[in-house]
């Protein structure tokens, strides 16, 4: 059995994951953002852990990690959380670039960095959910894509420091994926929204679980999933 956390596990893509993983009888472990959010992650995937801590706020991590009791031993790490307001970039004010950046970026390459040691101790995996937009940058995309371009850095970096712990880290790069994110981004665009246009979470799921099943003697660095329609 291998332990797993997870962000991102209340919709879309982290969901499936959470599913995937407690269904083939891992132990998964949640990150919430609070209190309340962790209850509904318990009930929402029983026999799964909670931690509590806010991606929003990634200075406070270290703080909320250091009260609590975080798994002892780490296979892998899934960065699947992330935030998205679309925007020109004339338009788009500090807090915006603050809020995704610290959601999309900073909060990944902290709870990397506290949970290092145990990622070490298990010579686990990191994977980062990236998208696109962090292969190109497109208008109106410019705070968004500038995180995951960030994201990808962060990756490329962390498997050079890590490959002689024997850390693994990956990079996702999925396409536009039918999640609640998908269909508030179409709002944005002032698109109509149709899930069957674009890749199921289960697909994107698939890749990521692909990635830290592979045997040890092989790492894949780096997965574009595109739609197939």
């Amino acid at each position: 059995m291998s332990t797993h956390l997870l962000t991102g596990a209340g919709s879309g893509i982290g969901a499936t994951v959470a599913q995937r993983l407690l269904d083939r009888g891992d132990e998964v472990w949640l990150l919430a953002r609070n209190a309340g959010r962790a209850a509904e992650l318990r009930e929402r995937f029983p026999g799964a852990h909670t931690l509590v801590g806010d991606l929003a706020d990634p200075a406070k991590l270290s703080w909320a990690l250091g009260h609590q009791s975080p798994p002892q031993e780490l296979d892998s790490l899934l960065h699947i959380a992330g935030v998205v307001e679309l925007g020109p970039i004339g338009d788009t004010p500090v807090k915006v670039w603050n809020d995704t950046l610290a959601a999309n970026l900073v909060a990944p390459a902290e709870l990397t960095r506290l949970l290092l040691p145990q990622l070490r101790q298990s010579r686990g995996h990191v994977v980062f959910v990236n998208s696109g937009a962090g292969l190109r940058a497109n208008a109106e995309w410019g705070s968004y894509a500038a995180s995951k371009f960030g994201l990808r850095a962060l990756a490329d970096a962390l498997r050079e420091e890590e490959h002689g712990n024997g850390v693994r880290v990956t990079t996702v790069y999925p396409g536009r994926t039918a999640t609640p994110m998908q269909a508030k981004v179409h709002r944005q665009e002032g698109k109509e929204y149709d899930a069957d246009a674009w890749i199921s979470p289960e697909s994107v799921a698939t890749a990521l679980l692909t990635a830290i099943d592979l045997p040890r003697d092989a790492e894949l660095t780096e997965l574009t999933v595109r739609p197939g329609r």
